[in-house]
């Protein structure tokens, strides 16, 4: 089991609803972002490979499950999740092509954003 997939299933231990789950594994995967953007060492580290690792792990899992046929979310909404999944992917490939972190932050704050929502504070 992967690294992502084991702190959703802790994860999921603690919360009550599906959503909760979401809200706060998306935050784990900001949190270890943020770590690396502000301790930035100049140059991609073993911090950065395994945030980005957990971060994709993450959002692959969302991809498989918009992708389910008995995902009960209307197709608009799916098709939304997908098309910000790949750009996660994109993005995640640039950055250990070409670290930098201002590219970070569009990671950090989808995962925040999407969390926010999830949450109700949005």
């Amino acid at each position: 089991m992967s690294n992502a997939a084991k702190a959703y299933a802790r994860t999921a231990q603690i919360s009550s609803s599906p959503r909760d789950i979401e809200a706060q594994t998306l935050l784990m995967a900001a949190r270890k972002l943020v770590e690396v953007q502000q301790d930035w060492k100049g140059a991609a580290d073993r911090r950065m490979h395994e945030a980005l690792l957990f971060n994709r792990r993450l959002w692959t899992i969302f991809m498989s499950a918009v992708e389910s046929n008995d995902n009960p979310q209307p197709l608009e909404v799916r098709q939304n999740i997908l098309n910000i999944a790949v750009f996660v992917l994109h993005r995640t490939i640039e950055l250990q092509s070409n670290p930098s972190p201002e590219k970070l932050q569009s990671l950090i704050d989808i995962n925040s954003n999407i969390a926010a929502g999830l949450s109700g504070r949005a």
